[in-house]
């Protein structure tokens, strides 16, 4: 049984201009309220369970569509792994090596500095992506 998209989720994509076609909120539901990282066969793997005759092309244009008008972030921390990030506010990554899980660390918990000081470079944006494992004190 399919349920009923939140009206904050219908409201959201109205606002960006999306029309809301059903698989469109299925994806939306699932990955803009998510504090996963997923890849697009991960979201594709999720939303096909409510929608099975749904294609991998329909996620990835979806998706694709989501990252054009703000709503997601894609990012690459991995070679050749796109994941996508629905926290679209400036944060940072910790990269779990033992389980893969991606964490995002808030902006003022880290501090790079003399970024204005790398001569013959424009820096418009950066985020830090840290490796290690996550311990039993929260971050």
């Amino acid at each position: 049984m399919v349920t009923q998209p939140s009206r904050d989720i219908l409201s959201l994509l109205r606002e960006h201009g999306i029309q809301p076609s059903a698989q469109r909120l299925a994806v939306a539901e699932y990955v803009l309220s998510t504090d996963q990282h997923p890849s697009a066969d991960q979201v594709w793997e999720r939303v096909r369970a409510a929608f099975p005759m749904l294609s991998r092309a329909t996620v990835y244009n979806t998706l694709s569509l989501f990252v054009r008008v703000g709503l997601l972030r894609p990012l690459i921390l991995a070679e050749g792994k796109v994941v996508f990030d629905p926290n679209v506010q400036a944060h940072h990554h910790l990269i779990d090596s033992t389980t893969g899980k991606i964490f995002d660390i808030p902006w003022h918990r880290l501090q790079v500095s003399n970024i204005n000081d790398l001569q013959g470079f424009e820096v418009d944006e950066y985020m830090v992506v840290l490796r290690g494992r996550k311990s039993g004190a929260g971050t």
